[in-house]
């Protein structure tokens, strides 16, 4: 049976820091076609500063993962901070306690913090941002329990669905933040909260799948 160590939430969150700052041009450039052209410069400042804040600690995945939410909400301006603060916080909160995750308890983690973005947020599926790339990748990952397949399997199956998430706003029209004011010329260009979701669901199964093999080797 395939169990995540839920001890090394330092070490884990550290990864979803790299992929932010790494990304932090390309996300901005992505913004800049339709947006402001800051969301790479804010997210990466937000994830950064958690980063600092958690070196060297030990930490369990729900503190890190809590600890990066509020961090996101306070350092953050716009809509971002408070739309990922509460994804993470959900997650955090899903998972309590925990000191090891089985692929249900990785699922329900995922879920949880979905149900408490969308609490604070009237955005669906369809509007071109990341619950573009959050529900498919989601869906994803539990229709793969569903039909029998282990946890590195439903791992993959959350990166498809992220993946694929995140390309079909590439024809969507903006719907919700400043892309809606261009209507059907927000075509035609990825949303990038979209694609931060992307990269940040796509390492974190990386890294979980890393520390699966390891602990089954």
């Amino acid at each position: 049976m395939h169990v995540l160590d839920a001890t090394q939430g330092r070490e884990i969150l550290e990864e979803l820091v790299e992929v932010i700052v790494d990304n932090r041009q390309y996300l901005s450039d992505v913004d800049g076609a339709i947006g402001d052209g800051d969301h790479g410069i804010n997210m990466a400042k937000g994830f950064r500063l958690c980063g600092e804040s958690i070196a060297g600690q030990s930490l369990s995945l729900s503190k890190a993962l809590g600890t990066l939410a509020t961090t996101l909400m306070g350092s953050i301006g716009g809509s971002m901070g408070p739309l990922y603060g509460s994804l993470f916080m959900g997650m955090a909160k899903s998972i309590k306690d925990k000191d090891s995750l089985d692929a249900k308890d990785f699922g329900d983690m995922l879920a949880d913090g979905r149900e408490a973005l969308e609490q604070i947020s009237d955005a669906k599926v369809g509007d071109k941002c990341l619950l573009d790339t959050l529900v498919p990748a989601i869906d994803g990952y539990r229709h793969a329990l569903d039909a029998g397949e282990d946890f590195p399997q439903a791992l993959q199956a959350l990166r498809n669905g992220a993946q694929q998430g995140r390309d079909s706003t590439l024809d969507l029209e903006a719907k919700i933040g400043r892309a809606a004011r261009l209507g059907e010329r927000s075509c035609g260009h990825l949303d990038a909260g979209a694609v931060s979701c992307c990269l940040l669901l796509t390492r974190l199964a990386d890294s979980t799948e890393r520390r699966l093999e390891k602990a089954a080797a």
